[in-house]
């Protein structure tokens, strides 16, 4: 859908002055770029989608369409895909919070559990001790030191992640020593997702050998899976100047991996990847629409009808790919001025873009940021504001995947006290 003035201006006519857009197509095609990028070099592979990324319900069922698994970390999560229709069996379960419930749930409907600490395994043994006709299928998510050099991979550089069962201190012999007694029980999976600073294919081939010589020898008879997560990198604006890894380039280097690792081996473990970023930041875009042009002192302020919080809610300094859309086409803009575009909140710091250089927006013009598909949706708060709506663009078509927020979303009265 080609987005000129005139039909941004109707958008607005129907759903308010700031509004997301979802290109569907865009989303598709991520999802078979990766999916063709795996399989091509492991074709065992399993893409599990992360909710937590992005969890519009429309989106989901678009990815589950094309094939993803429900990758989910809390019972939230959990009921979500099961609402939207998602096979349980389909629904990969992390996270580090687990309540007797959730394992419970999760065990009863086959779903993929991965296990994050020892106290989980607690839950697991009464389940199977009050099921003795079942065989009770886990796997465990693993801890162990990821650095190159000596440096931590670890994001913000930190040197001991917080995830998993640690293999350095004897917990993992301890998890699968709780479990040896259990006769219905079998632990078939490993699970290494490690959130690291620079995103490299270097560090997906150390988890995943890792992960892959743990298997061998301790699981050799029951490994079903080797799941090393997300995390990858996607199609990355230019504005962040960074040069990133392919999928083909990630794919490579694990299924190279995988395949060395189980050389010999008849039935070789399925693969699970769980892409959260590398599949929404790139289809989502943020329109806001123009209140004021401001000047103080030596300073243009551009405000926006929006939010930082809509399109960077970790507030990182770089701007994101952005054009105006602006109602006077045929005006003059070709004078380059620095100004910077501020959102609605009271927050000094609410900017949504620093110091760019371009014609300076007038009112009633429109700024569309592009890239703004990861976290900005789950972390979005309900602040001052209502939250804007989602317009999903499939085949030319415009869909409603999030009505506008009113105040009685906003103040449900099933929840707070009037």
């Amino acid at each position: 859908m080609k987005l000129n003035y005139a039909k941004i201006f109707q958008l607005e006519e129907e759903y308010g002055s700031s509004f997301y857009l979802l290109d569907v197509d865009k989303l598709k095609g991520n999802y078979r770029k990766m999916e063709e990028a795996f399989t091509s070099q492991y074709p065992k592979c399993i893409i599990g989608y992360s909710y937590k990324t992005n969890y519009l319900p429309f989106l989901c069922k678009e990815l589950s369409s094309l094939g993803a698994y429900a990758e989910v970390v809390s019972r939230l999560e959990y009921d979500l895909a099961v609402k939207l229709g998602e096979n349980p069996e389909r629904i990969i379960f992390n996270g580090p919070v687990k309540t007797k419930d959730d394992i419970f749930r999760a065990l009863h409907n086959k779903s993929i559990l991965n296990i994050d600490s020892l106290y989980e395994i607690e839950y697991v043994k009464e389940y199977c001790f009050n099921h003795p006709e079942e065989m009770i299928k886990i796997g465990l998510r693993l801890n162990f030191p990821l650095s190159d050099g000596g440096e931590s991979l670890l994001q913000d550089g930190y040197e001991v992640g917080r995830f998993g069962i640690c293999v350095e201190n004897g917990n993992l012999q301890t998890a699968i020593n709780m479990l040896c007694d259990v006769r219905n029980v079998k632990i078939v999976g490993l699970h290494g997702h490690f959130s690291t600073k620079t995103r490299s294919v270097k560090a997906y081939r150390l988890i995943t050998k890792k992960l892959c010589v743990l298997a061998k020898h301790f699981f050799k008879d029951t490994i079903e899976y080797i799941d090393i997560g997300g995390g990858f990198y996607g199609e990355l604006p230019k504005g962040f100047h960074l040069e990133a890894p392919s999928f083909n380039d990630y794919a490579e280097a694990i299924g190279e991996t995988m395949i060395k690792e189980f050389a010999g081996w008849e039935n070789k473990p399925l693969l699970i990847i769980e892409p959260g970023i590398s599949m929404v930041a790139n289809v989502f875009r943020f329109a806001a629409k123009v209140i004021e042009v401001k000047n103080v002192r030596d300073n243009t302020f551009v405000l926006v009808d929006g939010s930082v919080h809509n399109i960077k809610p970790t507030m990182h300094k770089n701007n994101l790919p952005m054009q105006v859309i602006t109602q006077n086409e045929g005006g003059n803009r070709n004078s380059q001025k620095t100004f910077s575009i501020v959102g609605y909140t009271c927050m000094e710091k609410d900017y949504l873009a620093h110091n760019v250089v371009s014609p300076i927006p007038c009112i009633g013009d429109y700024v569309l940021f592009d890239n703004v598909g990861a976290y900005t949706i789950v972390f979005n708060p309900p602040f001052i504001k209502e939250r804007p709506a989602i317009i999903a663009i499939r085949d030319g078509e415009t869909i409603v995947a999030r009505k506008k927020e009113t105040i009685k979303e906003f103040f449900n009265e099933a929840l707070y006290l009037f």
